[in-house]
């Protein structure tokens, strides 16, 4: 038998809500306790199949009691998105234009997720309203901003008696946000001031304040849950931009592995952080790159010497979440390449689906023949699964889509 033919077995195909309803049910039937967190991944970003996709996931969860969607999205900005579609007033497209980072709100799949979002709750009781939550970091890649913001709103959430000493000269400490966010820091570690004493002291403020919200939460969060919470999480993101300046500090050889690796830590703290918010409303979706997603070590090759080693290495949220809800977090790797080569996982999966389809991943492996490689990116961004390290290894299924051209849509 052929791998294509083996392969078309025991893959699910997914043409319409019908067979994609099914082909979840099944899987998630089979676990053995049902999933807190089903979390979706694609291989680049822009391409519209993969959030299209998201969203016919998306509809038929809530079919099945599922309550709130995280995107890979700044954490802090998406209470405007929530607010919008949980009956806010406001405009869309200033929803879109201050709701999403990175620029993800130019995309129209995003756009479609709002209105339909909205439009779904209006009618409906406010504990089964679907919520909507962003987990990702507020930086990108190449710097951060300063950390004023976030330690700020820890300090002003605490009593003035209960404000630890080294927050007293915050100002002086932060001095001007623009000290923070030097262009040439992704190049150049010597013009960042993650390593100064200034950066130092903050992170030992940073840390005081995790400990005195920690400490007067019997009191602080009995009277107000949400504002803890939310103090909490702003000390927290201090904590994580503080460190992640140091990281852009250091001329050490890992130093961009590092980075990322910091990025994922304090995606996967704000992902638990939503568990623990939504508990007892129901299950959530989460969706973002594979590469934060898979439960094994992510990769990328690095195209510029000055960023560092020639490839990062990093321990994804979806590996630090799995470790911590164990069989609650279920993983759908997807990927798509409309010229793959043979012989690789890409073009295996190609041969046997026609439009997208599911393959379950302890069959995928059994079907897979051990020479199989992957396939090379079809646009830059693109990380393609691997047979083992990002593929079968590192999710509970794969979905393949076959019918997109991998057009990608300007989204910065």
């Amino acid at each position: 038998m052929s791998t294509a033919t083996a392969l078309r077995g025991i893959g699910r195909p997914l043409d319409d809500a019908a067979s994609l309803g099914r082909a979840l049910d099944e899987l998630l039937t089979a676990r053995p306790e049902p999933p807190t967190l089903l979390a979706l991944g694609e291989p680049t970003h822009g391409v519209e199949a993969f959030p299209l996709l998201r969203n016919e996931v998306l509809r038929h969860l809530v079919e099945r009691g599922y309550r709130s969607i995280a995107l890979e999205t700044d954490f802090f900005a998406a209470a405007v998105v929530d607010d919008y579609v949980r009956g806010g007033t406001g405009d869309l497209d200033a929803v879109l234009a201050t709701g999403f980072s990175h620029g993800f709100g130019n995309l129209p799949s995003n756009r479609d997720l709002v209105e339909w979002l909205r439009a779904h709750n209006a009618d409906r009781a406010p504990e089964d309203r679907v919520h909507f939550h962003g987990f990702d970091a507020p930086l990108e890649i190449s710097g951060a901003p300063s950390p004023r913001r976030a330690l700020a709103a820890a300090v002003d959430h605490l009593p003035a008696a209960l404000r630890p000493e080294s927050a007293r000269d915050l100002d002086a400490l932060l001095g001007d946000d623009a000290d923070w966010t030097d262009p040439r820091v992704m190049y150049d570690p010597s013009t960042s001031i993650g390593g100064s004493d200034r950066a130092r002291a903050l992170r030992l403020v940073a840390d005081d304040l995790v400990s005195a919200l920690r400490r007067a939460a019997p009191e602080l969060r009995t009277a107000d849950p949400a504002g803890h919470a939310d103090a909490l999480a702003h000390a927290r993101t201090a904590q994580g931009l503080l460190r992640y300046h140091a990281a852009l500090a250091s001329s050490a050889p890992d130093r961009v592995s590092t980075m990322l690796g910091l990025r994922d830590e304090m995606q996967a703290d704000n992902l638990l952080a939503i568990v623990d918010r939504e508990q007892g409303r129901g299950p959530g979706l989460v969706f973002a790159h594979n590469a934060h997603l898979q439960r094994t070590r992510s990769h990328m090759a690095l195209s510029h010497a000055p960023m560092g080693e020639g490839r990062a290495s990093w321990w994804s949220a979806g590996a630090l979440v799995g470790l911590a809800l164990g069989e609650r977090y279920l993983f759908l790797a997807s990927d798509a390449n409309p010229r793959p080569a043979p012989g690789t996982l890409q073009g295996a999966l190609a041969e046997a689906t026609t439009r997208r389809s599911l393959f379950p991943t302890r069959e995928l492996r059994a079907a897979l023949p051990p020479s199989v490689g992957a396939d090379e990116p079809f646009l830059p961004g693109h990380l393609p699964l691997h047979p083992t390290a990002s593929g079968p290894e590192g999710a509970d299924a794969v979905i393949f889509i076959a019918d997109t051209d991998g057009t990608r849509h300007r989204y910065w």
